[in-house]
């Protein structure tokens, strides 16, 4: 009994000798604490509304390595300007750098976290802000790291010019209203991740070198804007994706170097719903588009589809669902009609075809030589000669003879 009573006491010692949170205890809410340049033990909590400020990052809170380094607990808090260091590495308790719960009007600024398996993680959390902050998860397997940013039932909140590196994830699951812009997220695996969520605005992140870049899944009313993503490659490389989502706006985003550009999955899921896919330049992936199950009633409007390996690709190689969305006055690089009256509209529709002589695509070993000289002759000879009748995979009615009009509005 004198040990148990022994070690209790030693523990509670422990906990109390911690001078970062002493202060935070003794401190009135509302206070400002300046923390000057040095090392302070992690694994604070804050329950009350403060200030804590750590001036130019070199202020270090370091976690023990077990648990999360930051949890608050109360609205109106706010960290700024602290370097936050060396969580665990729970995913069952989703150790992180910063927890927030159940709070409002929380602020974490211009912080540098490292070592931490989350970043941020906010649960029901709303009208707060997430900015300029640089975030890097533990250095594991892709798979096995903590997510950069997690929303989970929180609202209208703003998630802005962060820098996201080497993490998992930045998810946006159940959450509503929230703005996410002008963030840079580079080699995790979701740059950015929607589960059932709607009313956000994603508008001009910059997402390199991910497995995917933007992906929307069950979400709707949600409008992308002005993003830029580059080089999702691999086997599951894509730029934004679609899956079971209605009413949303993609508008002036780029998409490059991707082995798939769009990626539309049973999308709009509304059968009364539309989804609008205007003014984005879709650029030297491998496929520009690439439908998926049952995805009609999209219009495809004023894009330019630009050095593309193949500009749309359908799964469904029996019943094509590309031709039953709406595509019209878009550049095709790949358009070989002529503007005899100079108003900027081919004078004959955009027709493009699948041939039966196209084997690479139902076949991955052949897909292995896709766009060499050998396979680019034998489409030139489908196309010259083809042993059947081709399917149509989309008319454009009005294609765009040049892309400096689409860039300058003209048409």
């Amino acid at each position: 009994m004198k040990t148990a009573m022994a070690m209790f006491w030693s523990v509670g010692v422990l906990l109390a000798s911690n001078p970062l949170q002493q202060a935070i205890d003794r401190a009135a809410p509302g206070s400002l604490l300046e923390l000057p340049a040095g090392d302070y033990h992690g694994n604070i909590v804050i329950t009350k509304p403060l200030i804590l400020d750590g001036k130019d990052q070199k202020a270090r809170i370091v976690g023990d390595g077990n648990g999360t380094v930051i949890k608050i607990r109360s609205d109106y808090v706010t960290l700024k300007n602290l370097t936050i260091l060396h969580s665990g590495s729970e995913h069952e308790r989703v150790d992180a750098a910063v927890s927030i719960k159940k709070a409002r009007h929380v602020s974490v600024d211009h912080c540098h976290i490292d070592d931490c398996l989350f970043g941020v993680d906010m649960e029901q959390v709303s009208e707060s802000s997430v900015t300029r902050n640089w975030i890097r998860s533990k250095p594991f397997a892709l798979g096995i790291r903590g997510d950069g940013i997690r929303l989970w039932y929180s609202n209208d909140n703003n998630i802005s010019a962060n820098h996201l590196t080497h993490s998992r994830d930045m998810v946006v699951w159940y959450s509503h209203g929230n703005t996410i812009a002008d963030n840079f997220g580079e080699y995790s695996r979701y740059s950015l991740h929607f589960m059932y969520a709607g009313r956000n605005i994603v508008r001009n992140n910059t997402y390199e070198h991910n497995s995917v870049g933007i992906f929307f899944m069950y979400s709707r009313d949600t409008v992308a804007e002005g993003n830029v993503i580059k080089s999702s490659v691999g086997t599951t490389g894509l730029g934004i994706g679609l899956k079971d989502s209605s009413n949303f706006t993609l508008k002036n985003n780029t998409v490059i170097y991707c082995a798939r550009g769009l990626y539309i999955d049973r999308s709009p899921f509304q059968p009364d719903q539309r989804n609008k896919i205007t003014g984005n330049r879709i650029l030297y992936n491998s496929i520009g588009v690439n439908f998926h199950s049952l995805s009609i009633a999209n219009d495809i409007v004023g894009n330019i589809f630009k050095g593309n390996i193949d500009d749309v690709y359908d799964d469904d190689q029996v019943t094509l669902h590309s031709i039953k969305n709406h595509w019209e006055g878009n550049y095709w690089d790949s358009y070989q009609g002529f503007d005899r009256n100079g108003d900027g509209i081919g004078d004959t529709p955009y027709h493009l075809f699948y041939y039966a002589d196209r084997m690479w695509m139902l076949n991955p070993n052949v897909k292995f030589f896709y766009a060499s000289p050998v396979i680019s002759i034998m489409n030139f000879l489908a196309k010259l000669a083809p042993l059947s009748q081709p399917v149509e995979l989309l008319e454009d009615p009005r294609p765009v003879m040049d892309e400096k009009l689409l860039s300058k509005g003209e048409v």
